[in-house]
């Protein structure tokens, strides 16, 4: 029952002892070397263009731009160049046509115009205001003493340097009384030719009437109201032909004269007298170089408010201008 020297020993490597080394199961052969794991595998999830490199890098490839796109931008682009070109033309315009205060500078225009200034022939009465055989034309025209429409006044004496004027004045019952002065504001009508010998008949009547009234033709036209109003159809009467721009800058001081000096506040009469100022320190007349209604209504206006004593310089400049001529001296005399 001996056992031999390595008997012990090769029992224990026999059962799997502690010297005794463990076959493998089955053995796997690696698909990939470390090698090829470390350059293929990549760092990040998914890779992003990097919008904040450094000046000069080259840009990373874009993707295809849809053509639809690159349509509209290029469609962007040309109305932009055409504003751009529209600007530029709308800046050499400004250039040209001085536009201070946002208001049109008709100077110039006004210093080109061909109107001439009153004539001392007249104008045709009869193209104006038609043929009526065997009767006289009469202006009729009634006005409150309280308030005397100076206008016209002075387009009457202007009258009677052109035409030969039938005038007559009447006091209405309605009033009771009236100045001396106004009764006699035509002078001394002494009639001295046959009726159909005139060509034009003025009739003032004194009458308790808010605005001023004038009837020319009873049968064919409605009764004229406003100082202003009348002024313009009997200044028509001398035959002036004036551009668009005079005609429009003359209603524009005719109706300012009227609305804001004659019946608006102190603020409002002062901004009028601003502009007058302004304008006269351009011409010495409101509108060019001649006389035209406009200067007539304005200087009525101011000496009706009793503001001509407070205006500026070339206004008072232009208020002696006026009154240097005989049909404005002559119905200053009405005020004294």
């Amino acid at each position: 029952m001996g056992e031999g020297a390595d008997g012990p020993a090769a029992a224990e490597r026999a059962c799997g002892g502690p010297g005794a080394a463990m076959p493998a199961m089955y053995k796997v052969r690696p698909l990939h070397s470390a090698a090829v794991l470390a350059e293929h595998l990549p760092s990040c999830m998914y890779p992003l263009p990097n919008l904040h490199r450094a000046p000069g890098t080259a840009a990373p490839p874009q993707e295809e731009v849809d053509p639809s796109l690159q349509a509209l931008e290029s469609r962007q682009e040309e109305i932009l160049k055409r504003l751009y070109e529209l600007k530029s033309a709308v800046d050499g315009l400004s250039k040209m046509i001085q536009t201070p205060d946002a208001d049109f500078d008709v100077t110039n225009i006004i210093q080109t115009d061909q109107s001439s200034p009153l004539s001392t022939n007249g104008a045709d009465l009869d193209l104006m205001l038609g043929k009526d055989y065997g009767a006289l034309k009469d202006v009729v025209i009634n006005a409150n003493p309280s308030l005397p429409p100076l206008s016209l006044l002075v387009i009457h004496s202007l009258l009677c340097e052109r035409y030969k004027i039938l005038s007559a004045v009447h006091t209405h019952s309605s009033v009771k009384s009236v100045p001396e002065n106004l009764l006699k504001c035509f002078g001394e009508q002494t009639k001295k030719q046959p009726r159909h010998e005139y060509q034009l008949g003025f009739t003032l009547i004194w009458k308790d009437v808010p605005k001023p009234q004038m009837k020319f033709s009873i049968q064919t036209m409605c009764p004229i109201e406003g100082e202003g109003n009348i002024a313009r159809f009997l200044f028509s009467l001398f035959g002036q032909k004036y551009n668009a721009v005079t005609s429009t800058l003359i209603d524009s001081w005719v109706d300012t004269a009227m609305l804001q000096l004659q019946e608006g506040s102190s603020k409002e009469r002062g901004a009028v007298l601003r502009s007058m100022n302004a304008a006269l320190g351009k011409s010495p007349w409101l509108v060019g170089t001649e006389l035209t209604l406009a200067d007539v209504v304005a200087w009525s206006a101011l000496q009706q408010t009793g503001t001509a004593s407070s205006a500026p310089a070339n206004v008072q400049k232009w208020i002696k201008s006026c009154e240097n001529l005989a049909p404005f001296s002559s119905v200053m005399k009405l005020l004294k």
